[in-house]
């Protein structure tokens, strides 16, 4: 009997050690502040194997010991690969949060140490503009020009101005030379005195034929 006895008391002592080593722990949560893309997140993680529900709430810290709730408490169901909830938080570096874990009458506590968040923060995606394309340049036209005469050349070359006078017809430089030169007018006067003397001579003799005939 005292063997069945001890053998009992040995097997509720496992039973009751193994029991003890499947039940929720605080051990089996953490905490890690991380970047979700140019946002902060705190990612809390519940590794505990019995799969014990548990409810995770999330608070700042500033320096005076004032803390704010971090969005809404979050129920999470652990396992031994680990089973994570994720609080949207833009955090700033060096900044401090405590994590407390409800998990029925097992756990009600807050995961040590409070997380404190890296000292630097996360970086904002630079926008990258687009550059505007090339503007393609011009090729020069294959049709040539006709080129200008400069200045020099222009005022060197003789003006011809045309005429609308008429061009002398062929002979008139024969008659300039003949009747339009100042020798004529001096013919026509001595023309003239002999034409007169001989009308005058004419009259003389025909009174003198007169006067002998009528002796």
């Amino acid at each position: 009997m005292r063997v069945l006895g001890v053998a009992s008391a040995s097997a509720a002592l496992a039973l009751g050690v193994a029991g003890q080593a499947l039940a929720c722990n605080i051990t089996e949560f953490s905490a890690e502040a991380q970047c979700d893309g140019n946002k902060g997140v705190i990612v809390v993680t519940d590794k505990d194997g019995s799969g014990t529900p548990a409810t995770i709430t999330v608070f700042s810290k500033n320096a005076a010991g004032v803390e704010k709730q971090v969005g809404e408490p979050q129920d999470v169901k652990g396992s031994a690969q680990g089973t994570t909830v994720t609080f949207q938080e833009d955090w700033k570096p060096n900044a401090t949060y405590r994590v407390h874990v409800k998990a029925g009458n097992l756990v009600d506590e807050d995961v040590k140490p409070d997380l404190v968040t890296p000292s630097t923060a996360c970086k904002k995606e630079e926008s990258q503009t687009p550059t505007p394309p090339a503007t393609p340049t011009p090729k020069p036209s294959a049709s040539t020009s006709t080129p200008t005469p400069s200045a020099s050349e222009s005022s060197s070359a003789p003006a011809t101005t045309p005429s609308n006078a008429p061009s002398p017809a062929a002979g008139d430089g024969n008659l300039a030379e003949t009747g339009a030169n100042s020798n004529t007018g001096l013919i026509a006067g001595v023309a003239g005195a002999l034409v007169v003397a001989g009308g005058g001579a004419v009259y003389f003799g025909m009174r003198r034929r007169g006067a002998n005939s009528s002796r």
